[in-house]
């Protein structure tokens, strides 16, 4: 989409959004689990836990939405995940470089670039343990821990 709207006086571009079949897979993911919900998000589609989000999908083109570009070091055209970590996963992911990648905005979100060589296993997985980092803790006892 390239349409202008206009918010607060500044011109702002409307979103793109993620590509349907990301969507579709992560919808796949993430409403296995308790409780969840799907929304759009001011930009990209995001699932939450109660009012927490665990998981937040976003496409990146021409340098918008500026902040997901900068944190990324990518303008696009890209889509990304946005997810939760702890411990020493935390660490290594955001260390880890491309696909993944820091995001300055929250000490426990890890980025990663989503592209054809996306192991979805391994973002099962991934959304599995950000689902838990995030549940309360009765939610999080009833799924089941990826194995190691």
């Amino acid at each position: 989409m390239r349409a202008w709207n206009t918010w607060f006086g500044a011109a702002m571009r409307e979103h793109v959004d993620a590509p349907p079949e990301v969507v579709a897979r992560l919808r796949s993911v993430c409403g296995r689990l308790p409780e969840t919900a799907e929304e759009r998000a001011w930009v990209g589609t995001r699932w939450r836990i109660r009012t927490r989000t665990f998981a937040h999908v976003v496409t990146v083109e021409a340098g918008w939405p500026p902040s997901y570009a900068r944190a990324a070091g990518d303008d696009g055209p890209i889509t990304m995940l946005m997810f939760r970590s702890t411990g020493a996963e935390l660490h290594a992911l955001r260390s880890s470089g491309r696909p993944f990648f820091a995001p300055p905005w929250r000490p426990d979100e890890v980025g990663m670039v989503l592209d054809e060589a996306t192991d979805w296993e391994e973002i099962a997985e991934l959304l599995t343990e950000s689902y838990r980092a995030m549940a309360p803790k009765k939610l999080a006892a009833l799924v089941d821990q990826p194995p190691a």
